[in-house]
């Protein structure tokens, strides 16, 4: 994939039961951005997001703040070599 970008994002705080998974599948829909999004264990929530890079950029910032009722009070980023993954998926 020429040109994509692959990120990598663990959000932690009230980031569960708070419609964060829901709000980023729908922007990642939107914006034409593949990957998954998940809850962990831990109370935090996991997500990869592969494709252009501005798209890419802006979900990861979307992650940083959270949904609406979200309180992320940590977030990590990690860059990654993009795998040409299709679709986006809640785990």
């Amino acid at each position: 994939m020429s040109g994509a970008a692959r990120c990598r994002v663990v959000a932690h705080g009230r980031v569960q039961g708070v419609f964060f998974r829901d709000t980023v599948r729908r922007r990642a829909d939107a914006a034409g951005v593949a990957g998954w999004v998940a809850n962990r264990p831990d109370g935090a929530v996991e997500a990869v997001f592969e494709g252009e890079p501005a798209a890419v950029a802006a979900l990861v910032e979307l992650c940083r703040h959270g949904s609406p009722r979200a309180e992320v009070t940590g977030f990590e980023c990690k860059d990654e070599e993009p795998q040409g993954v299709e679709g986006f998926t809640v785990r």
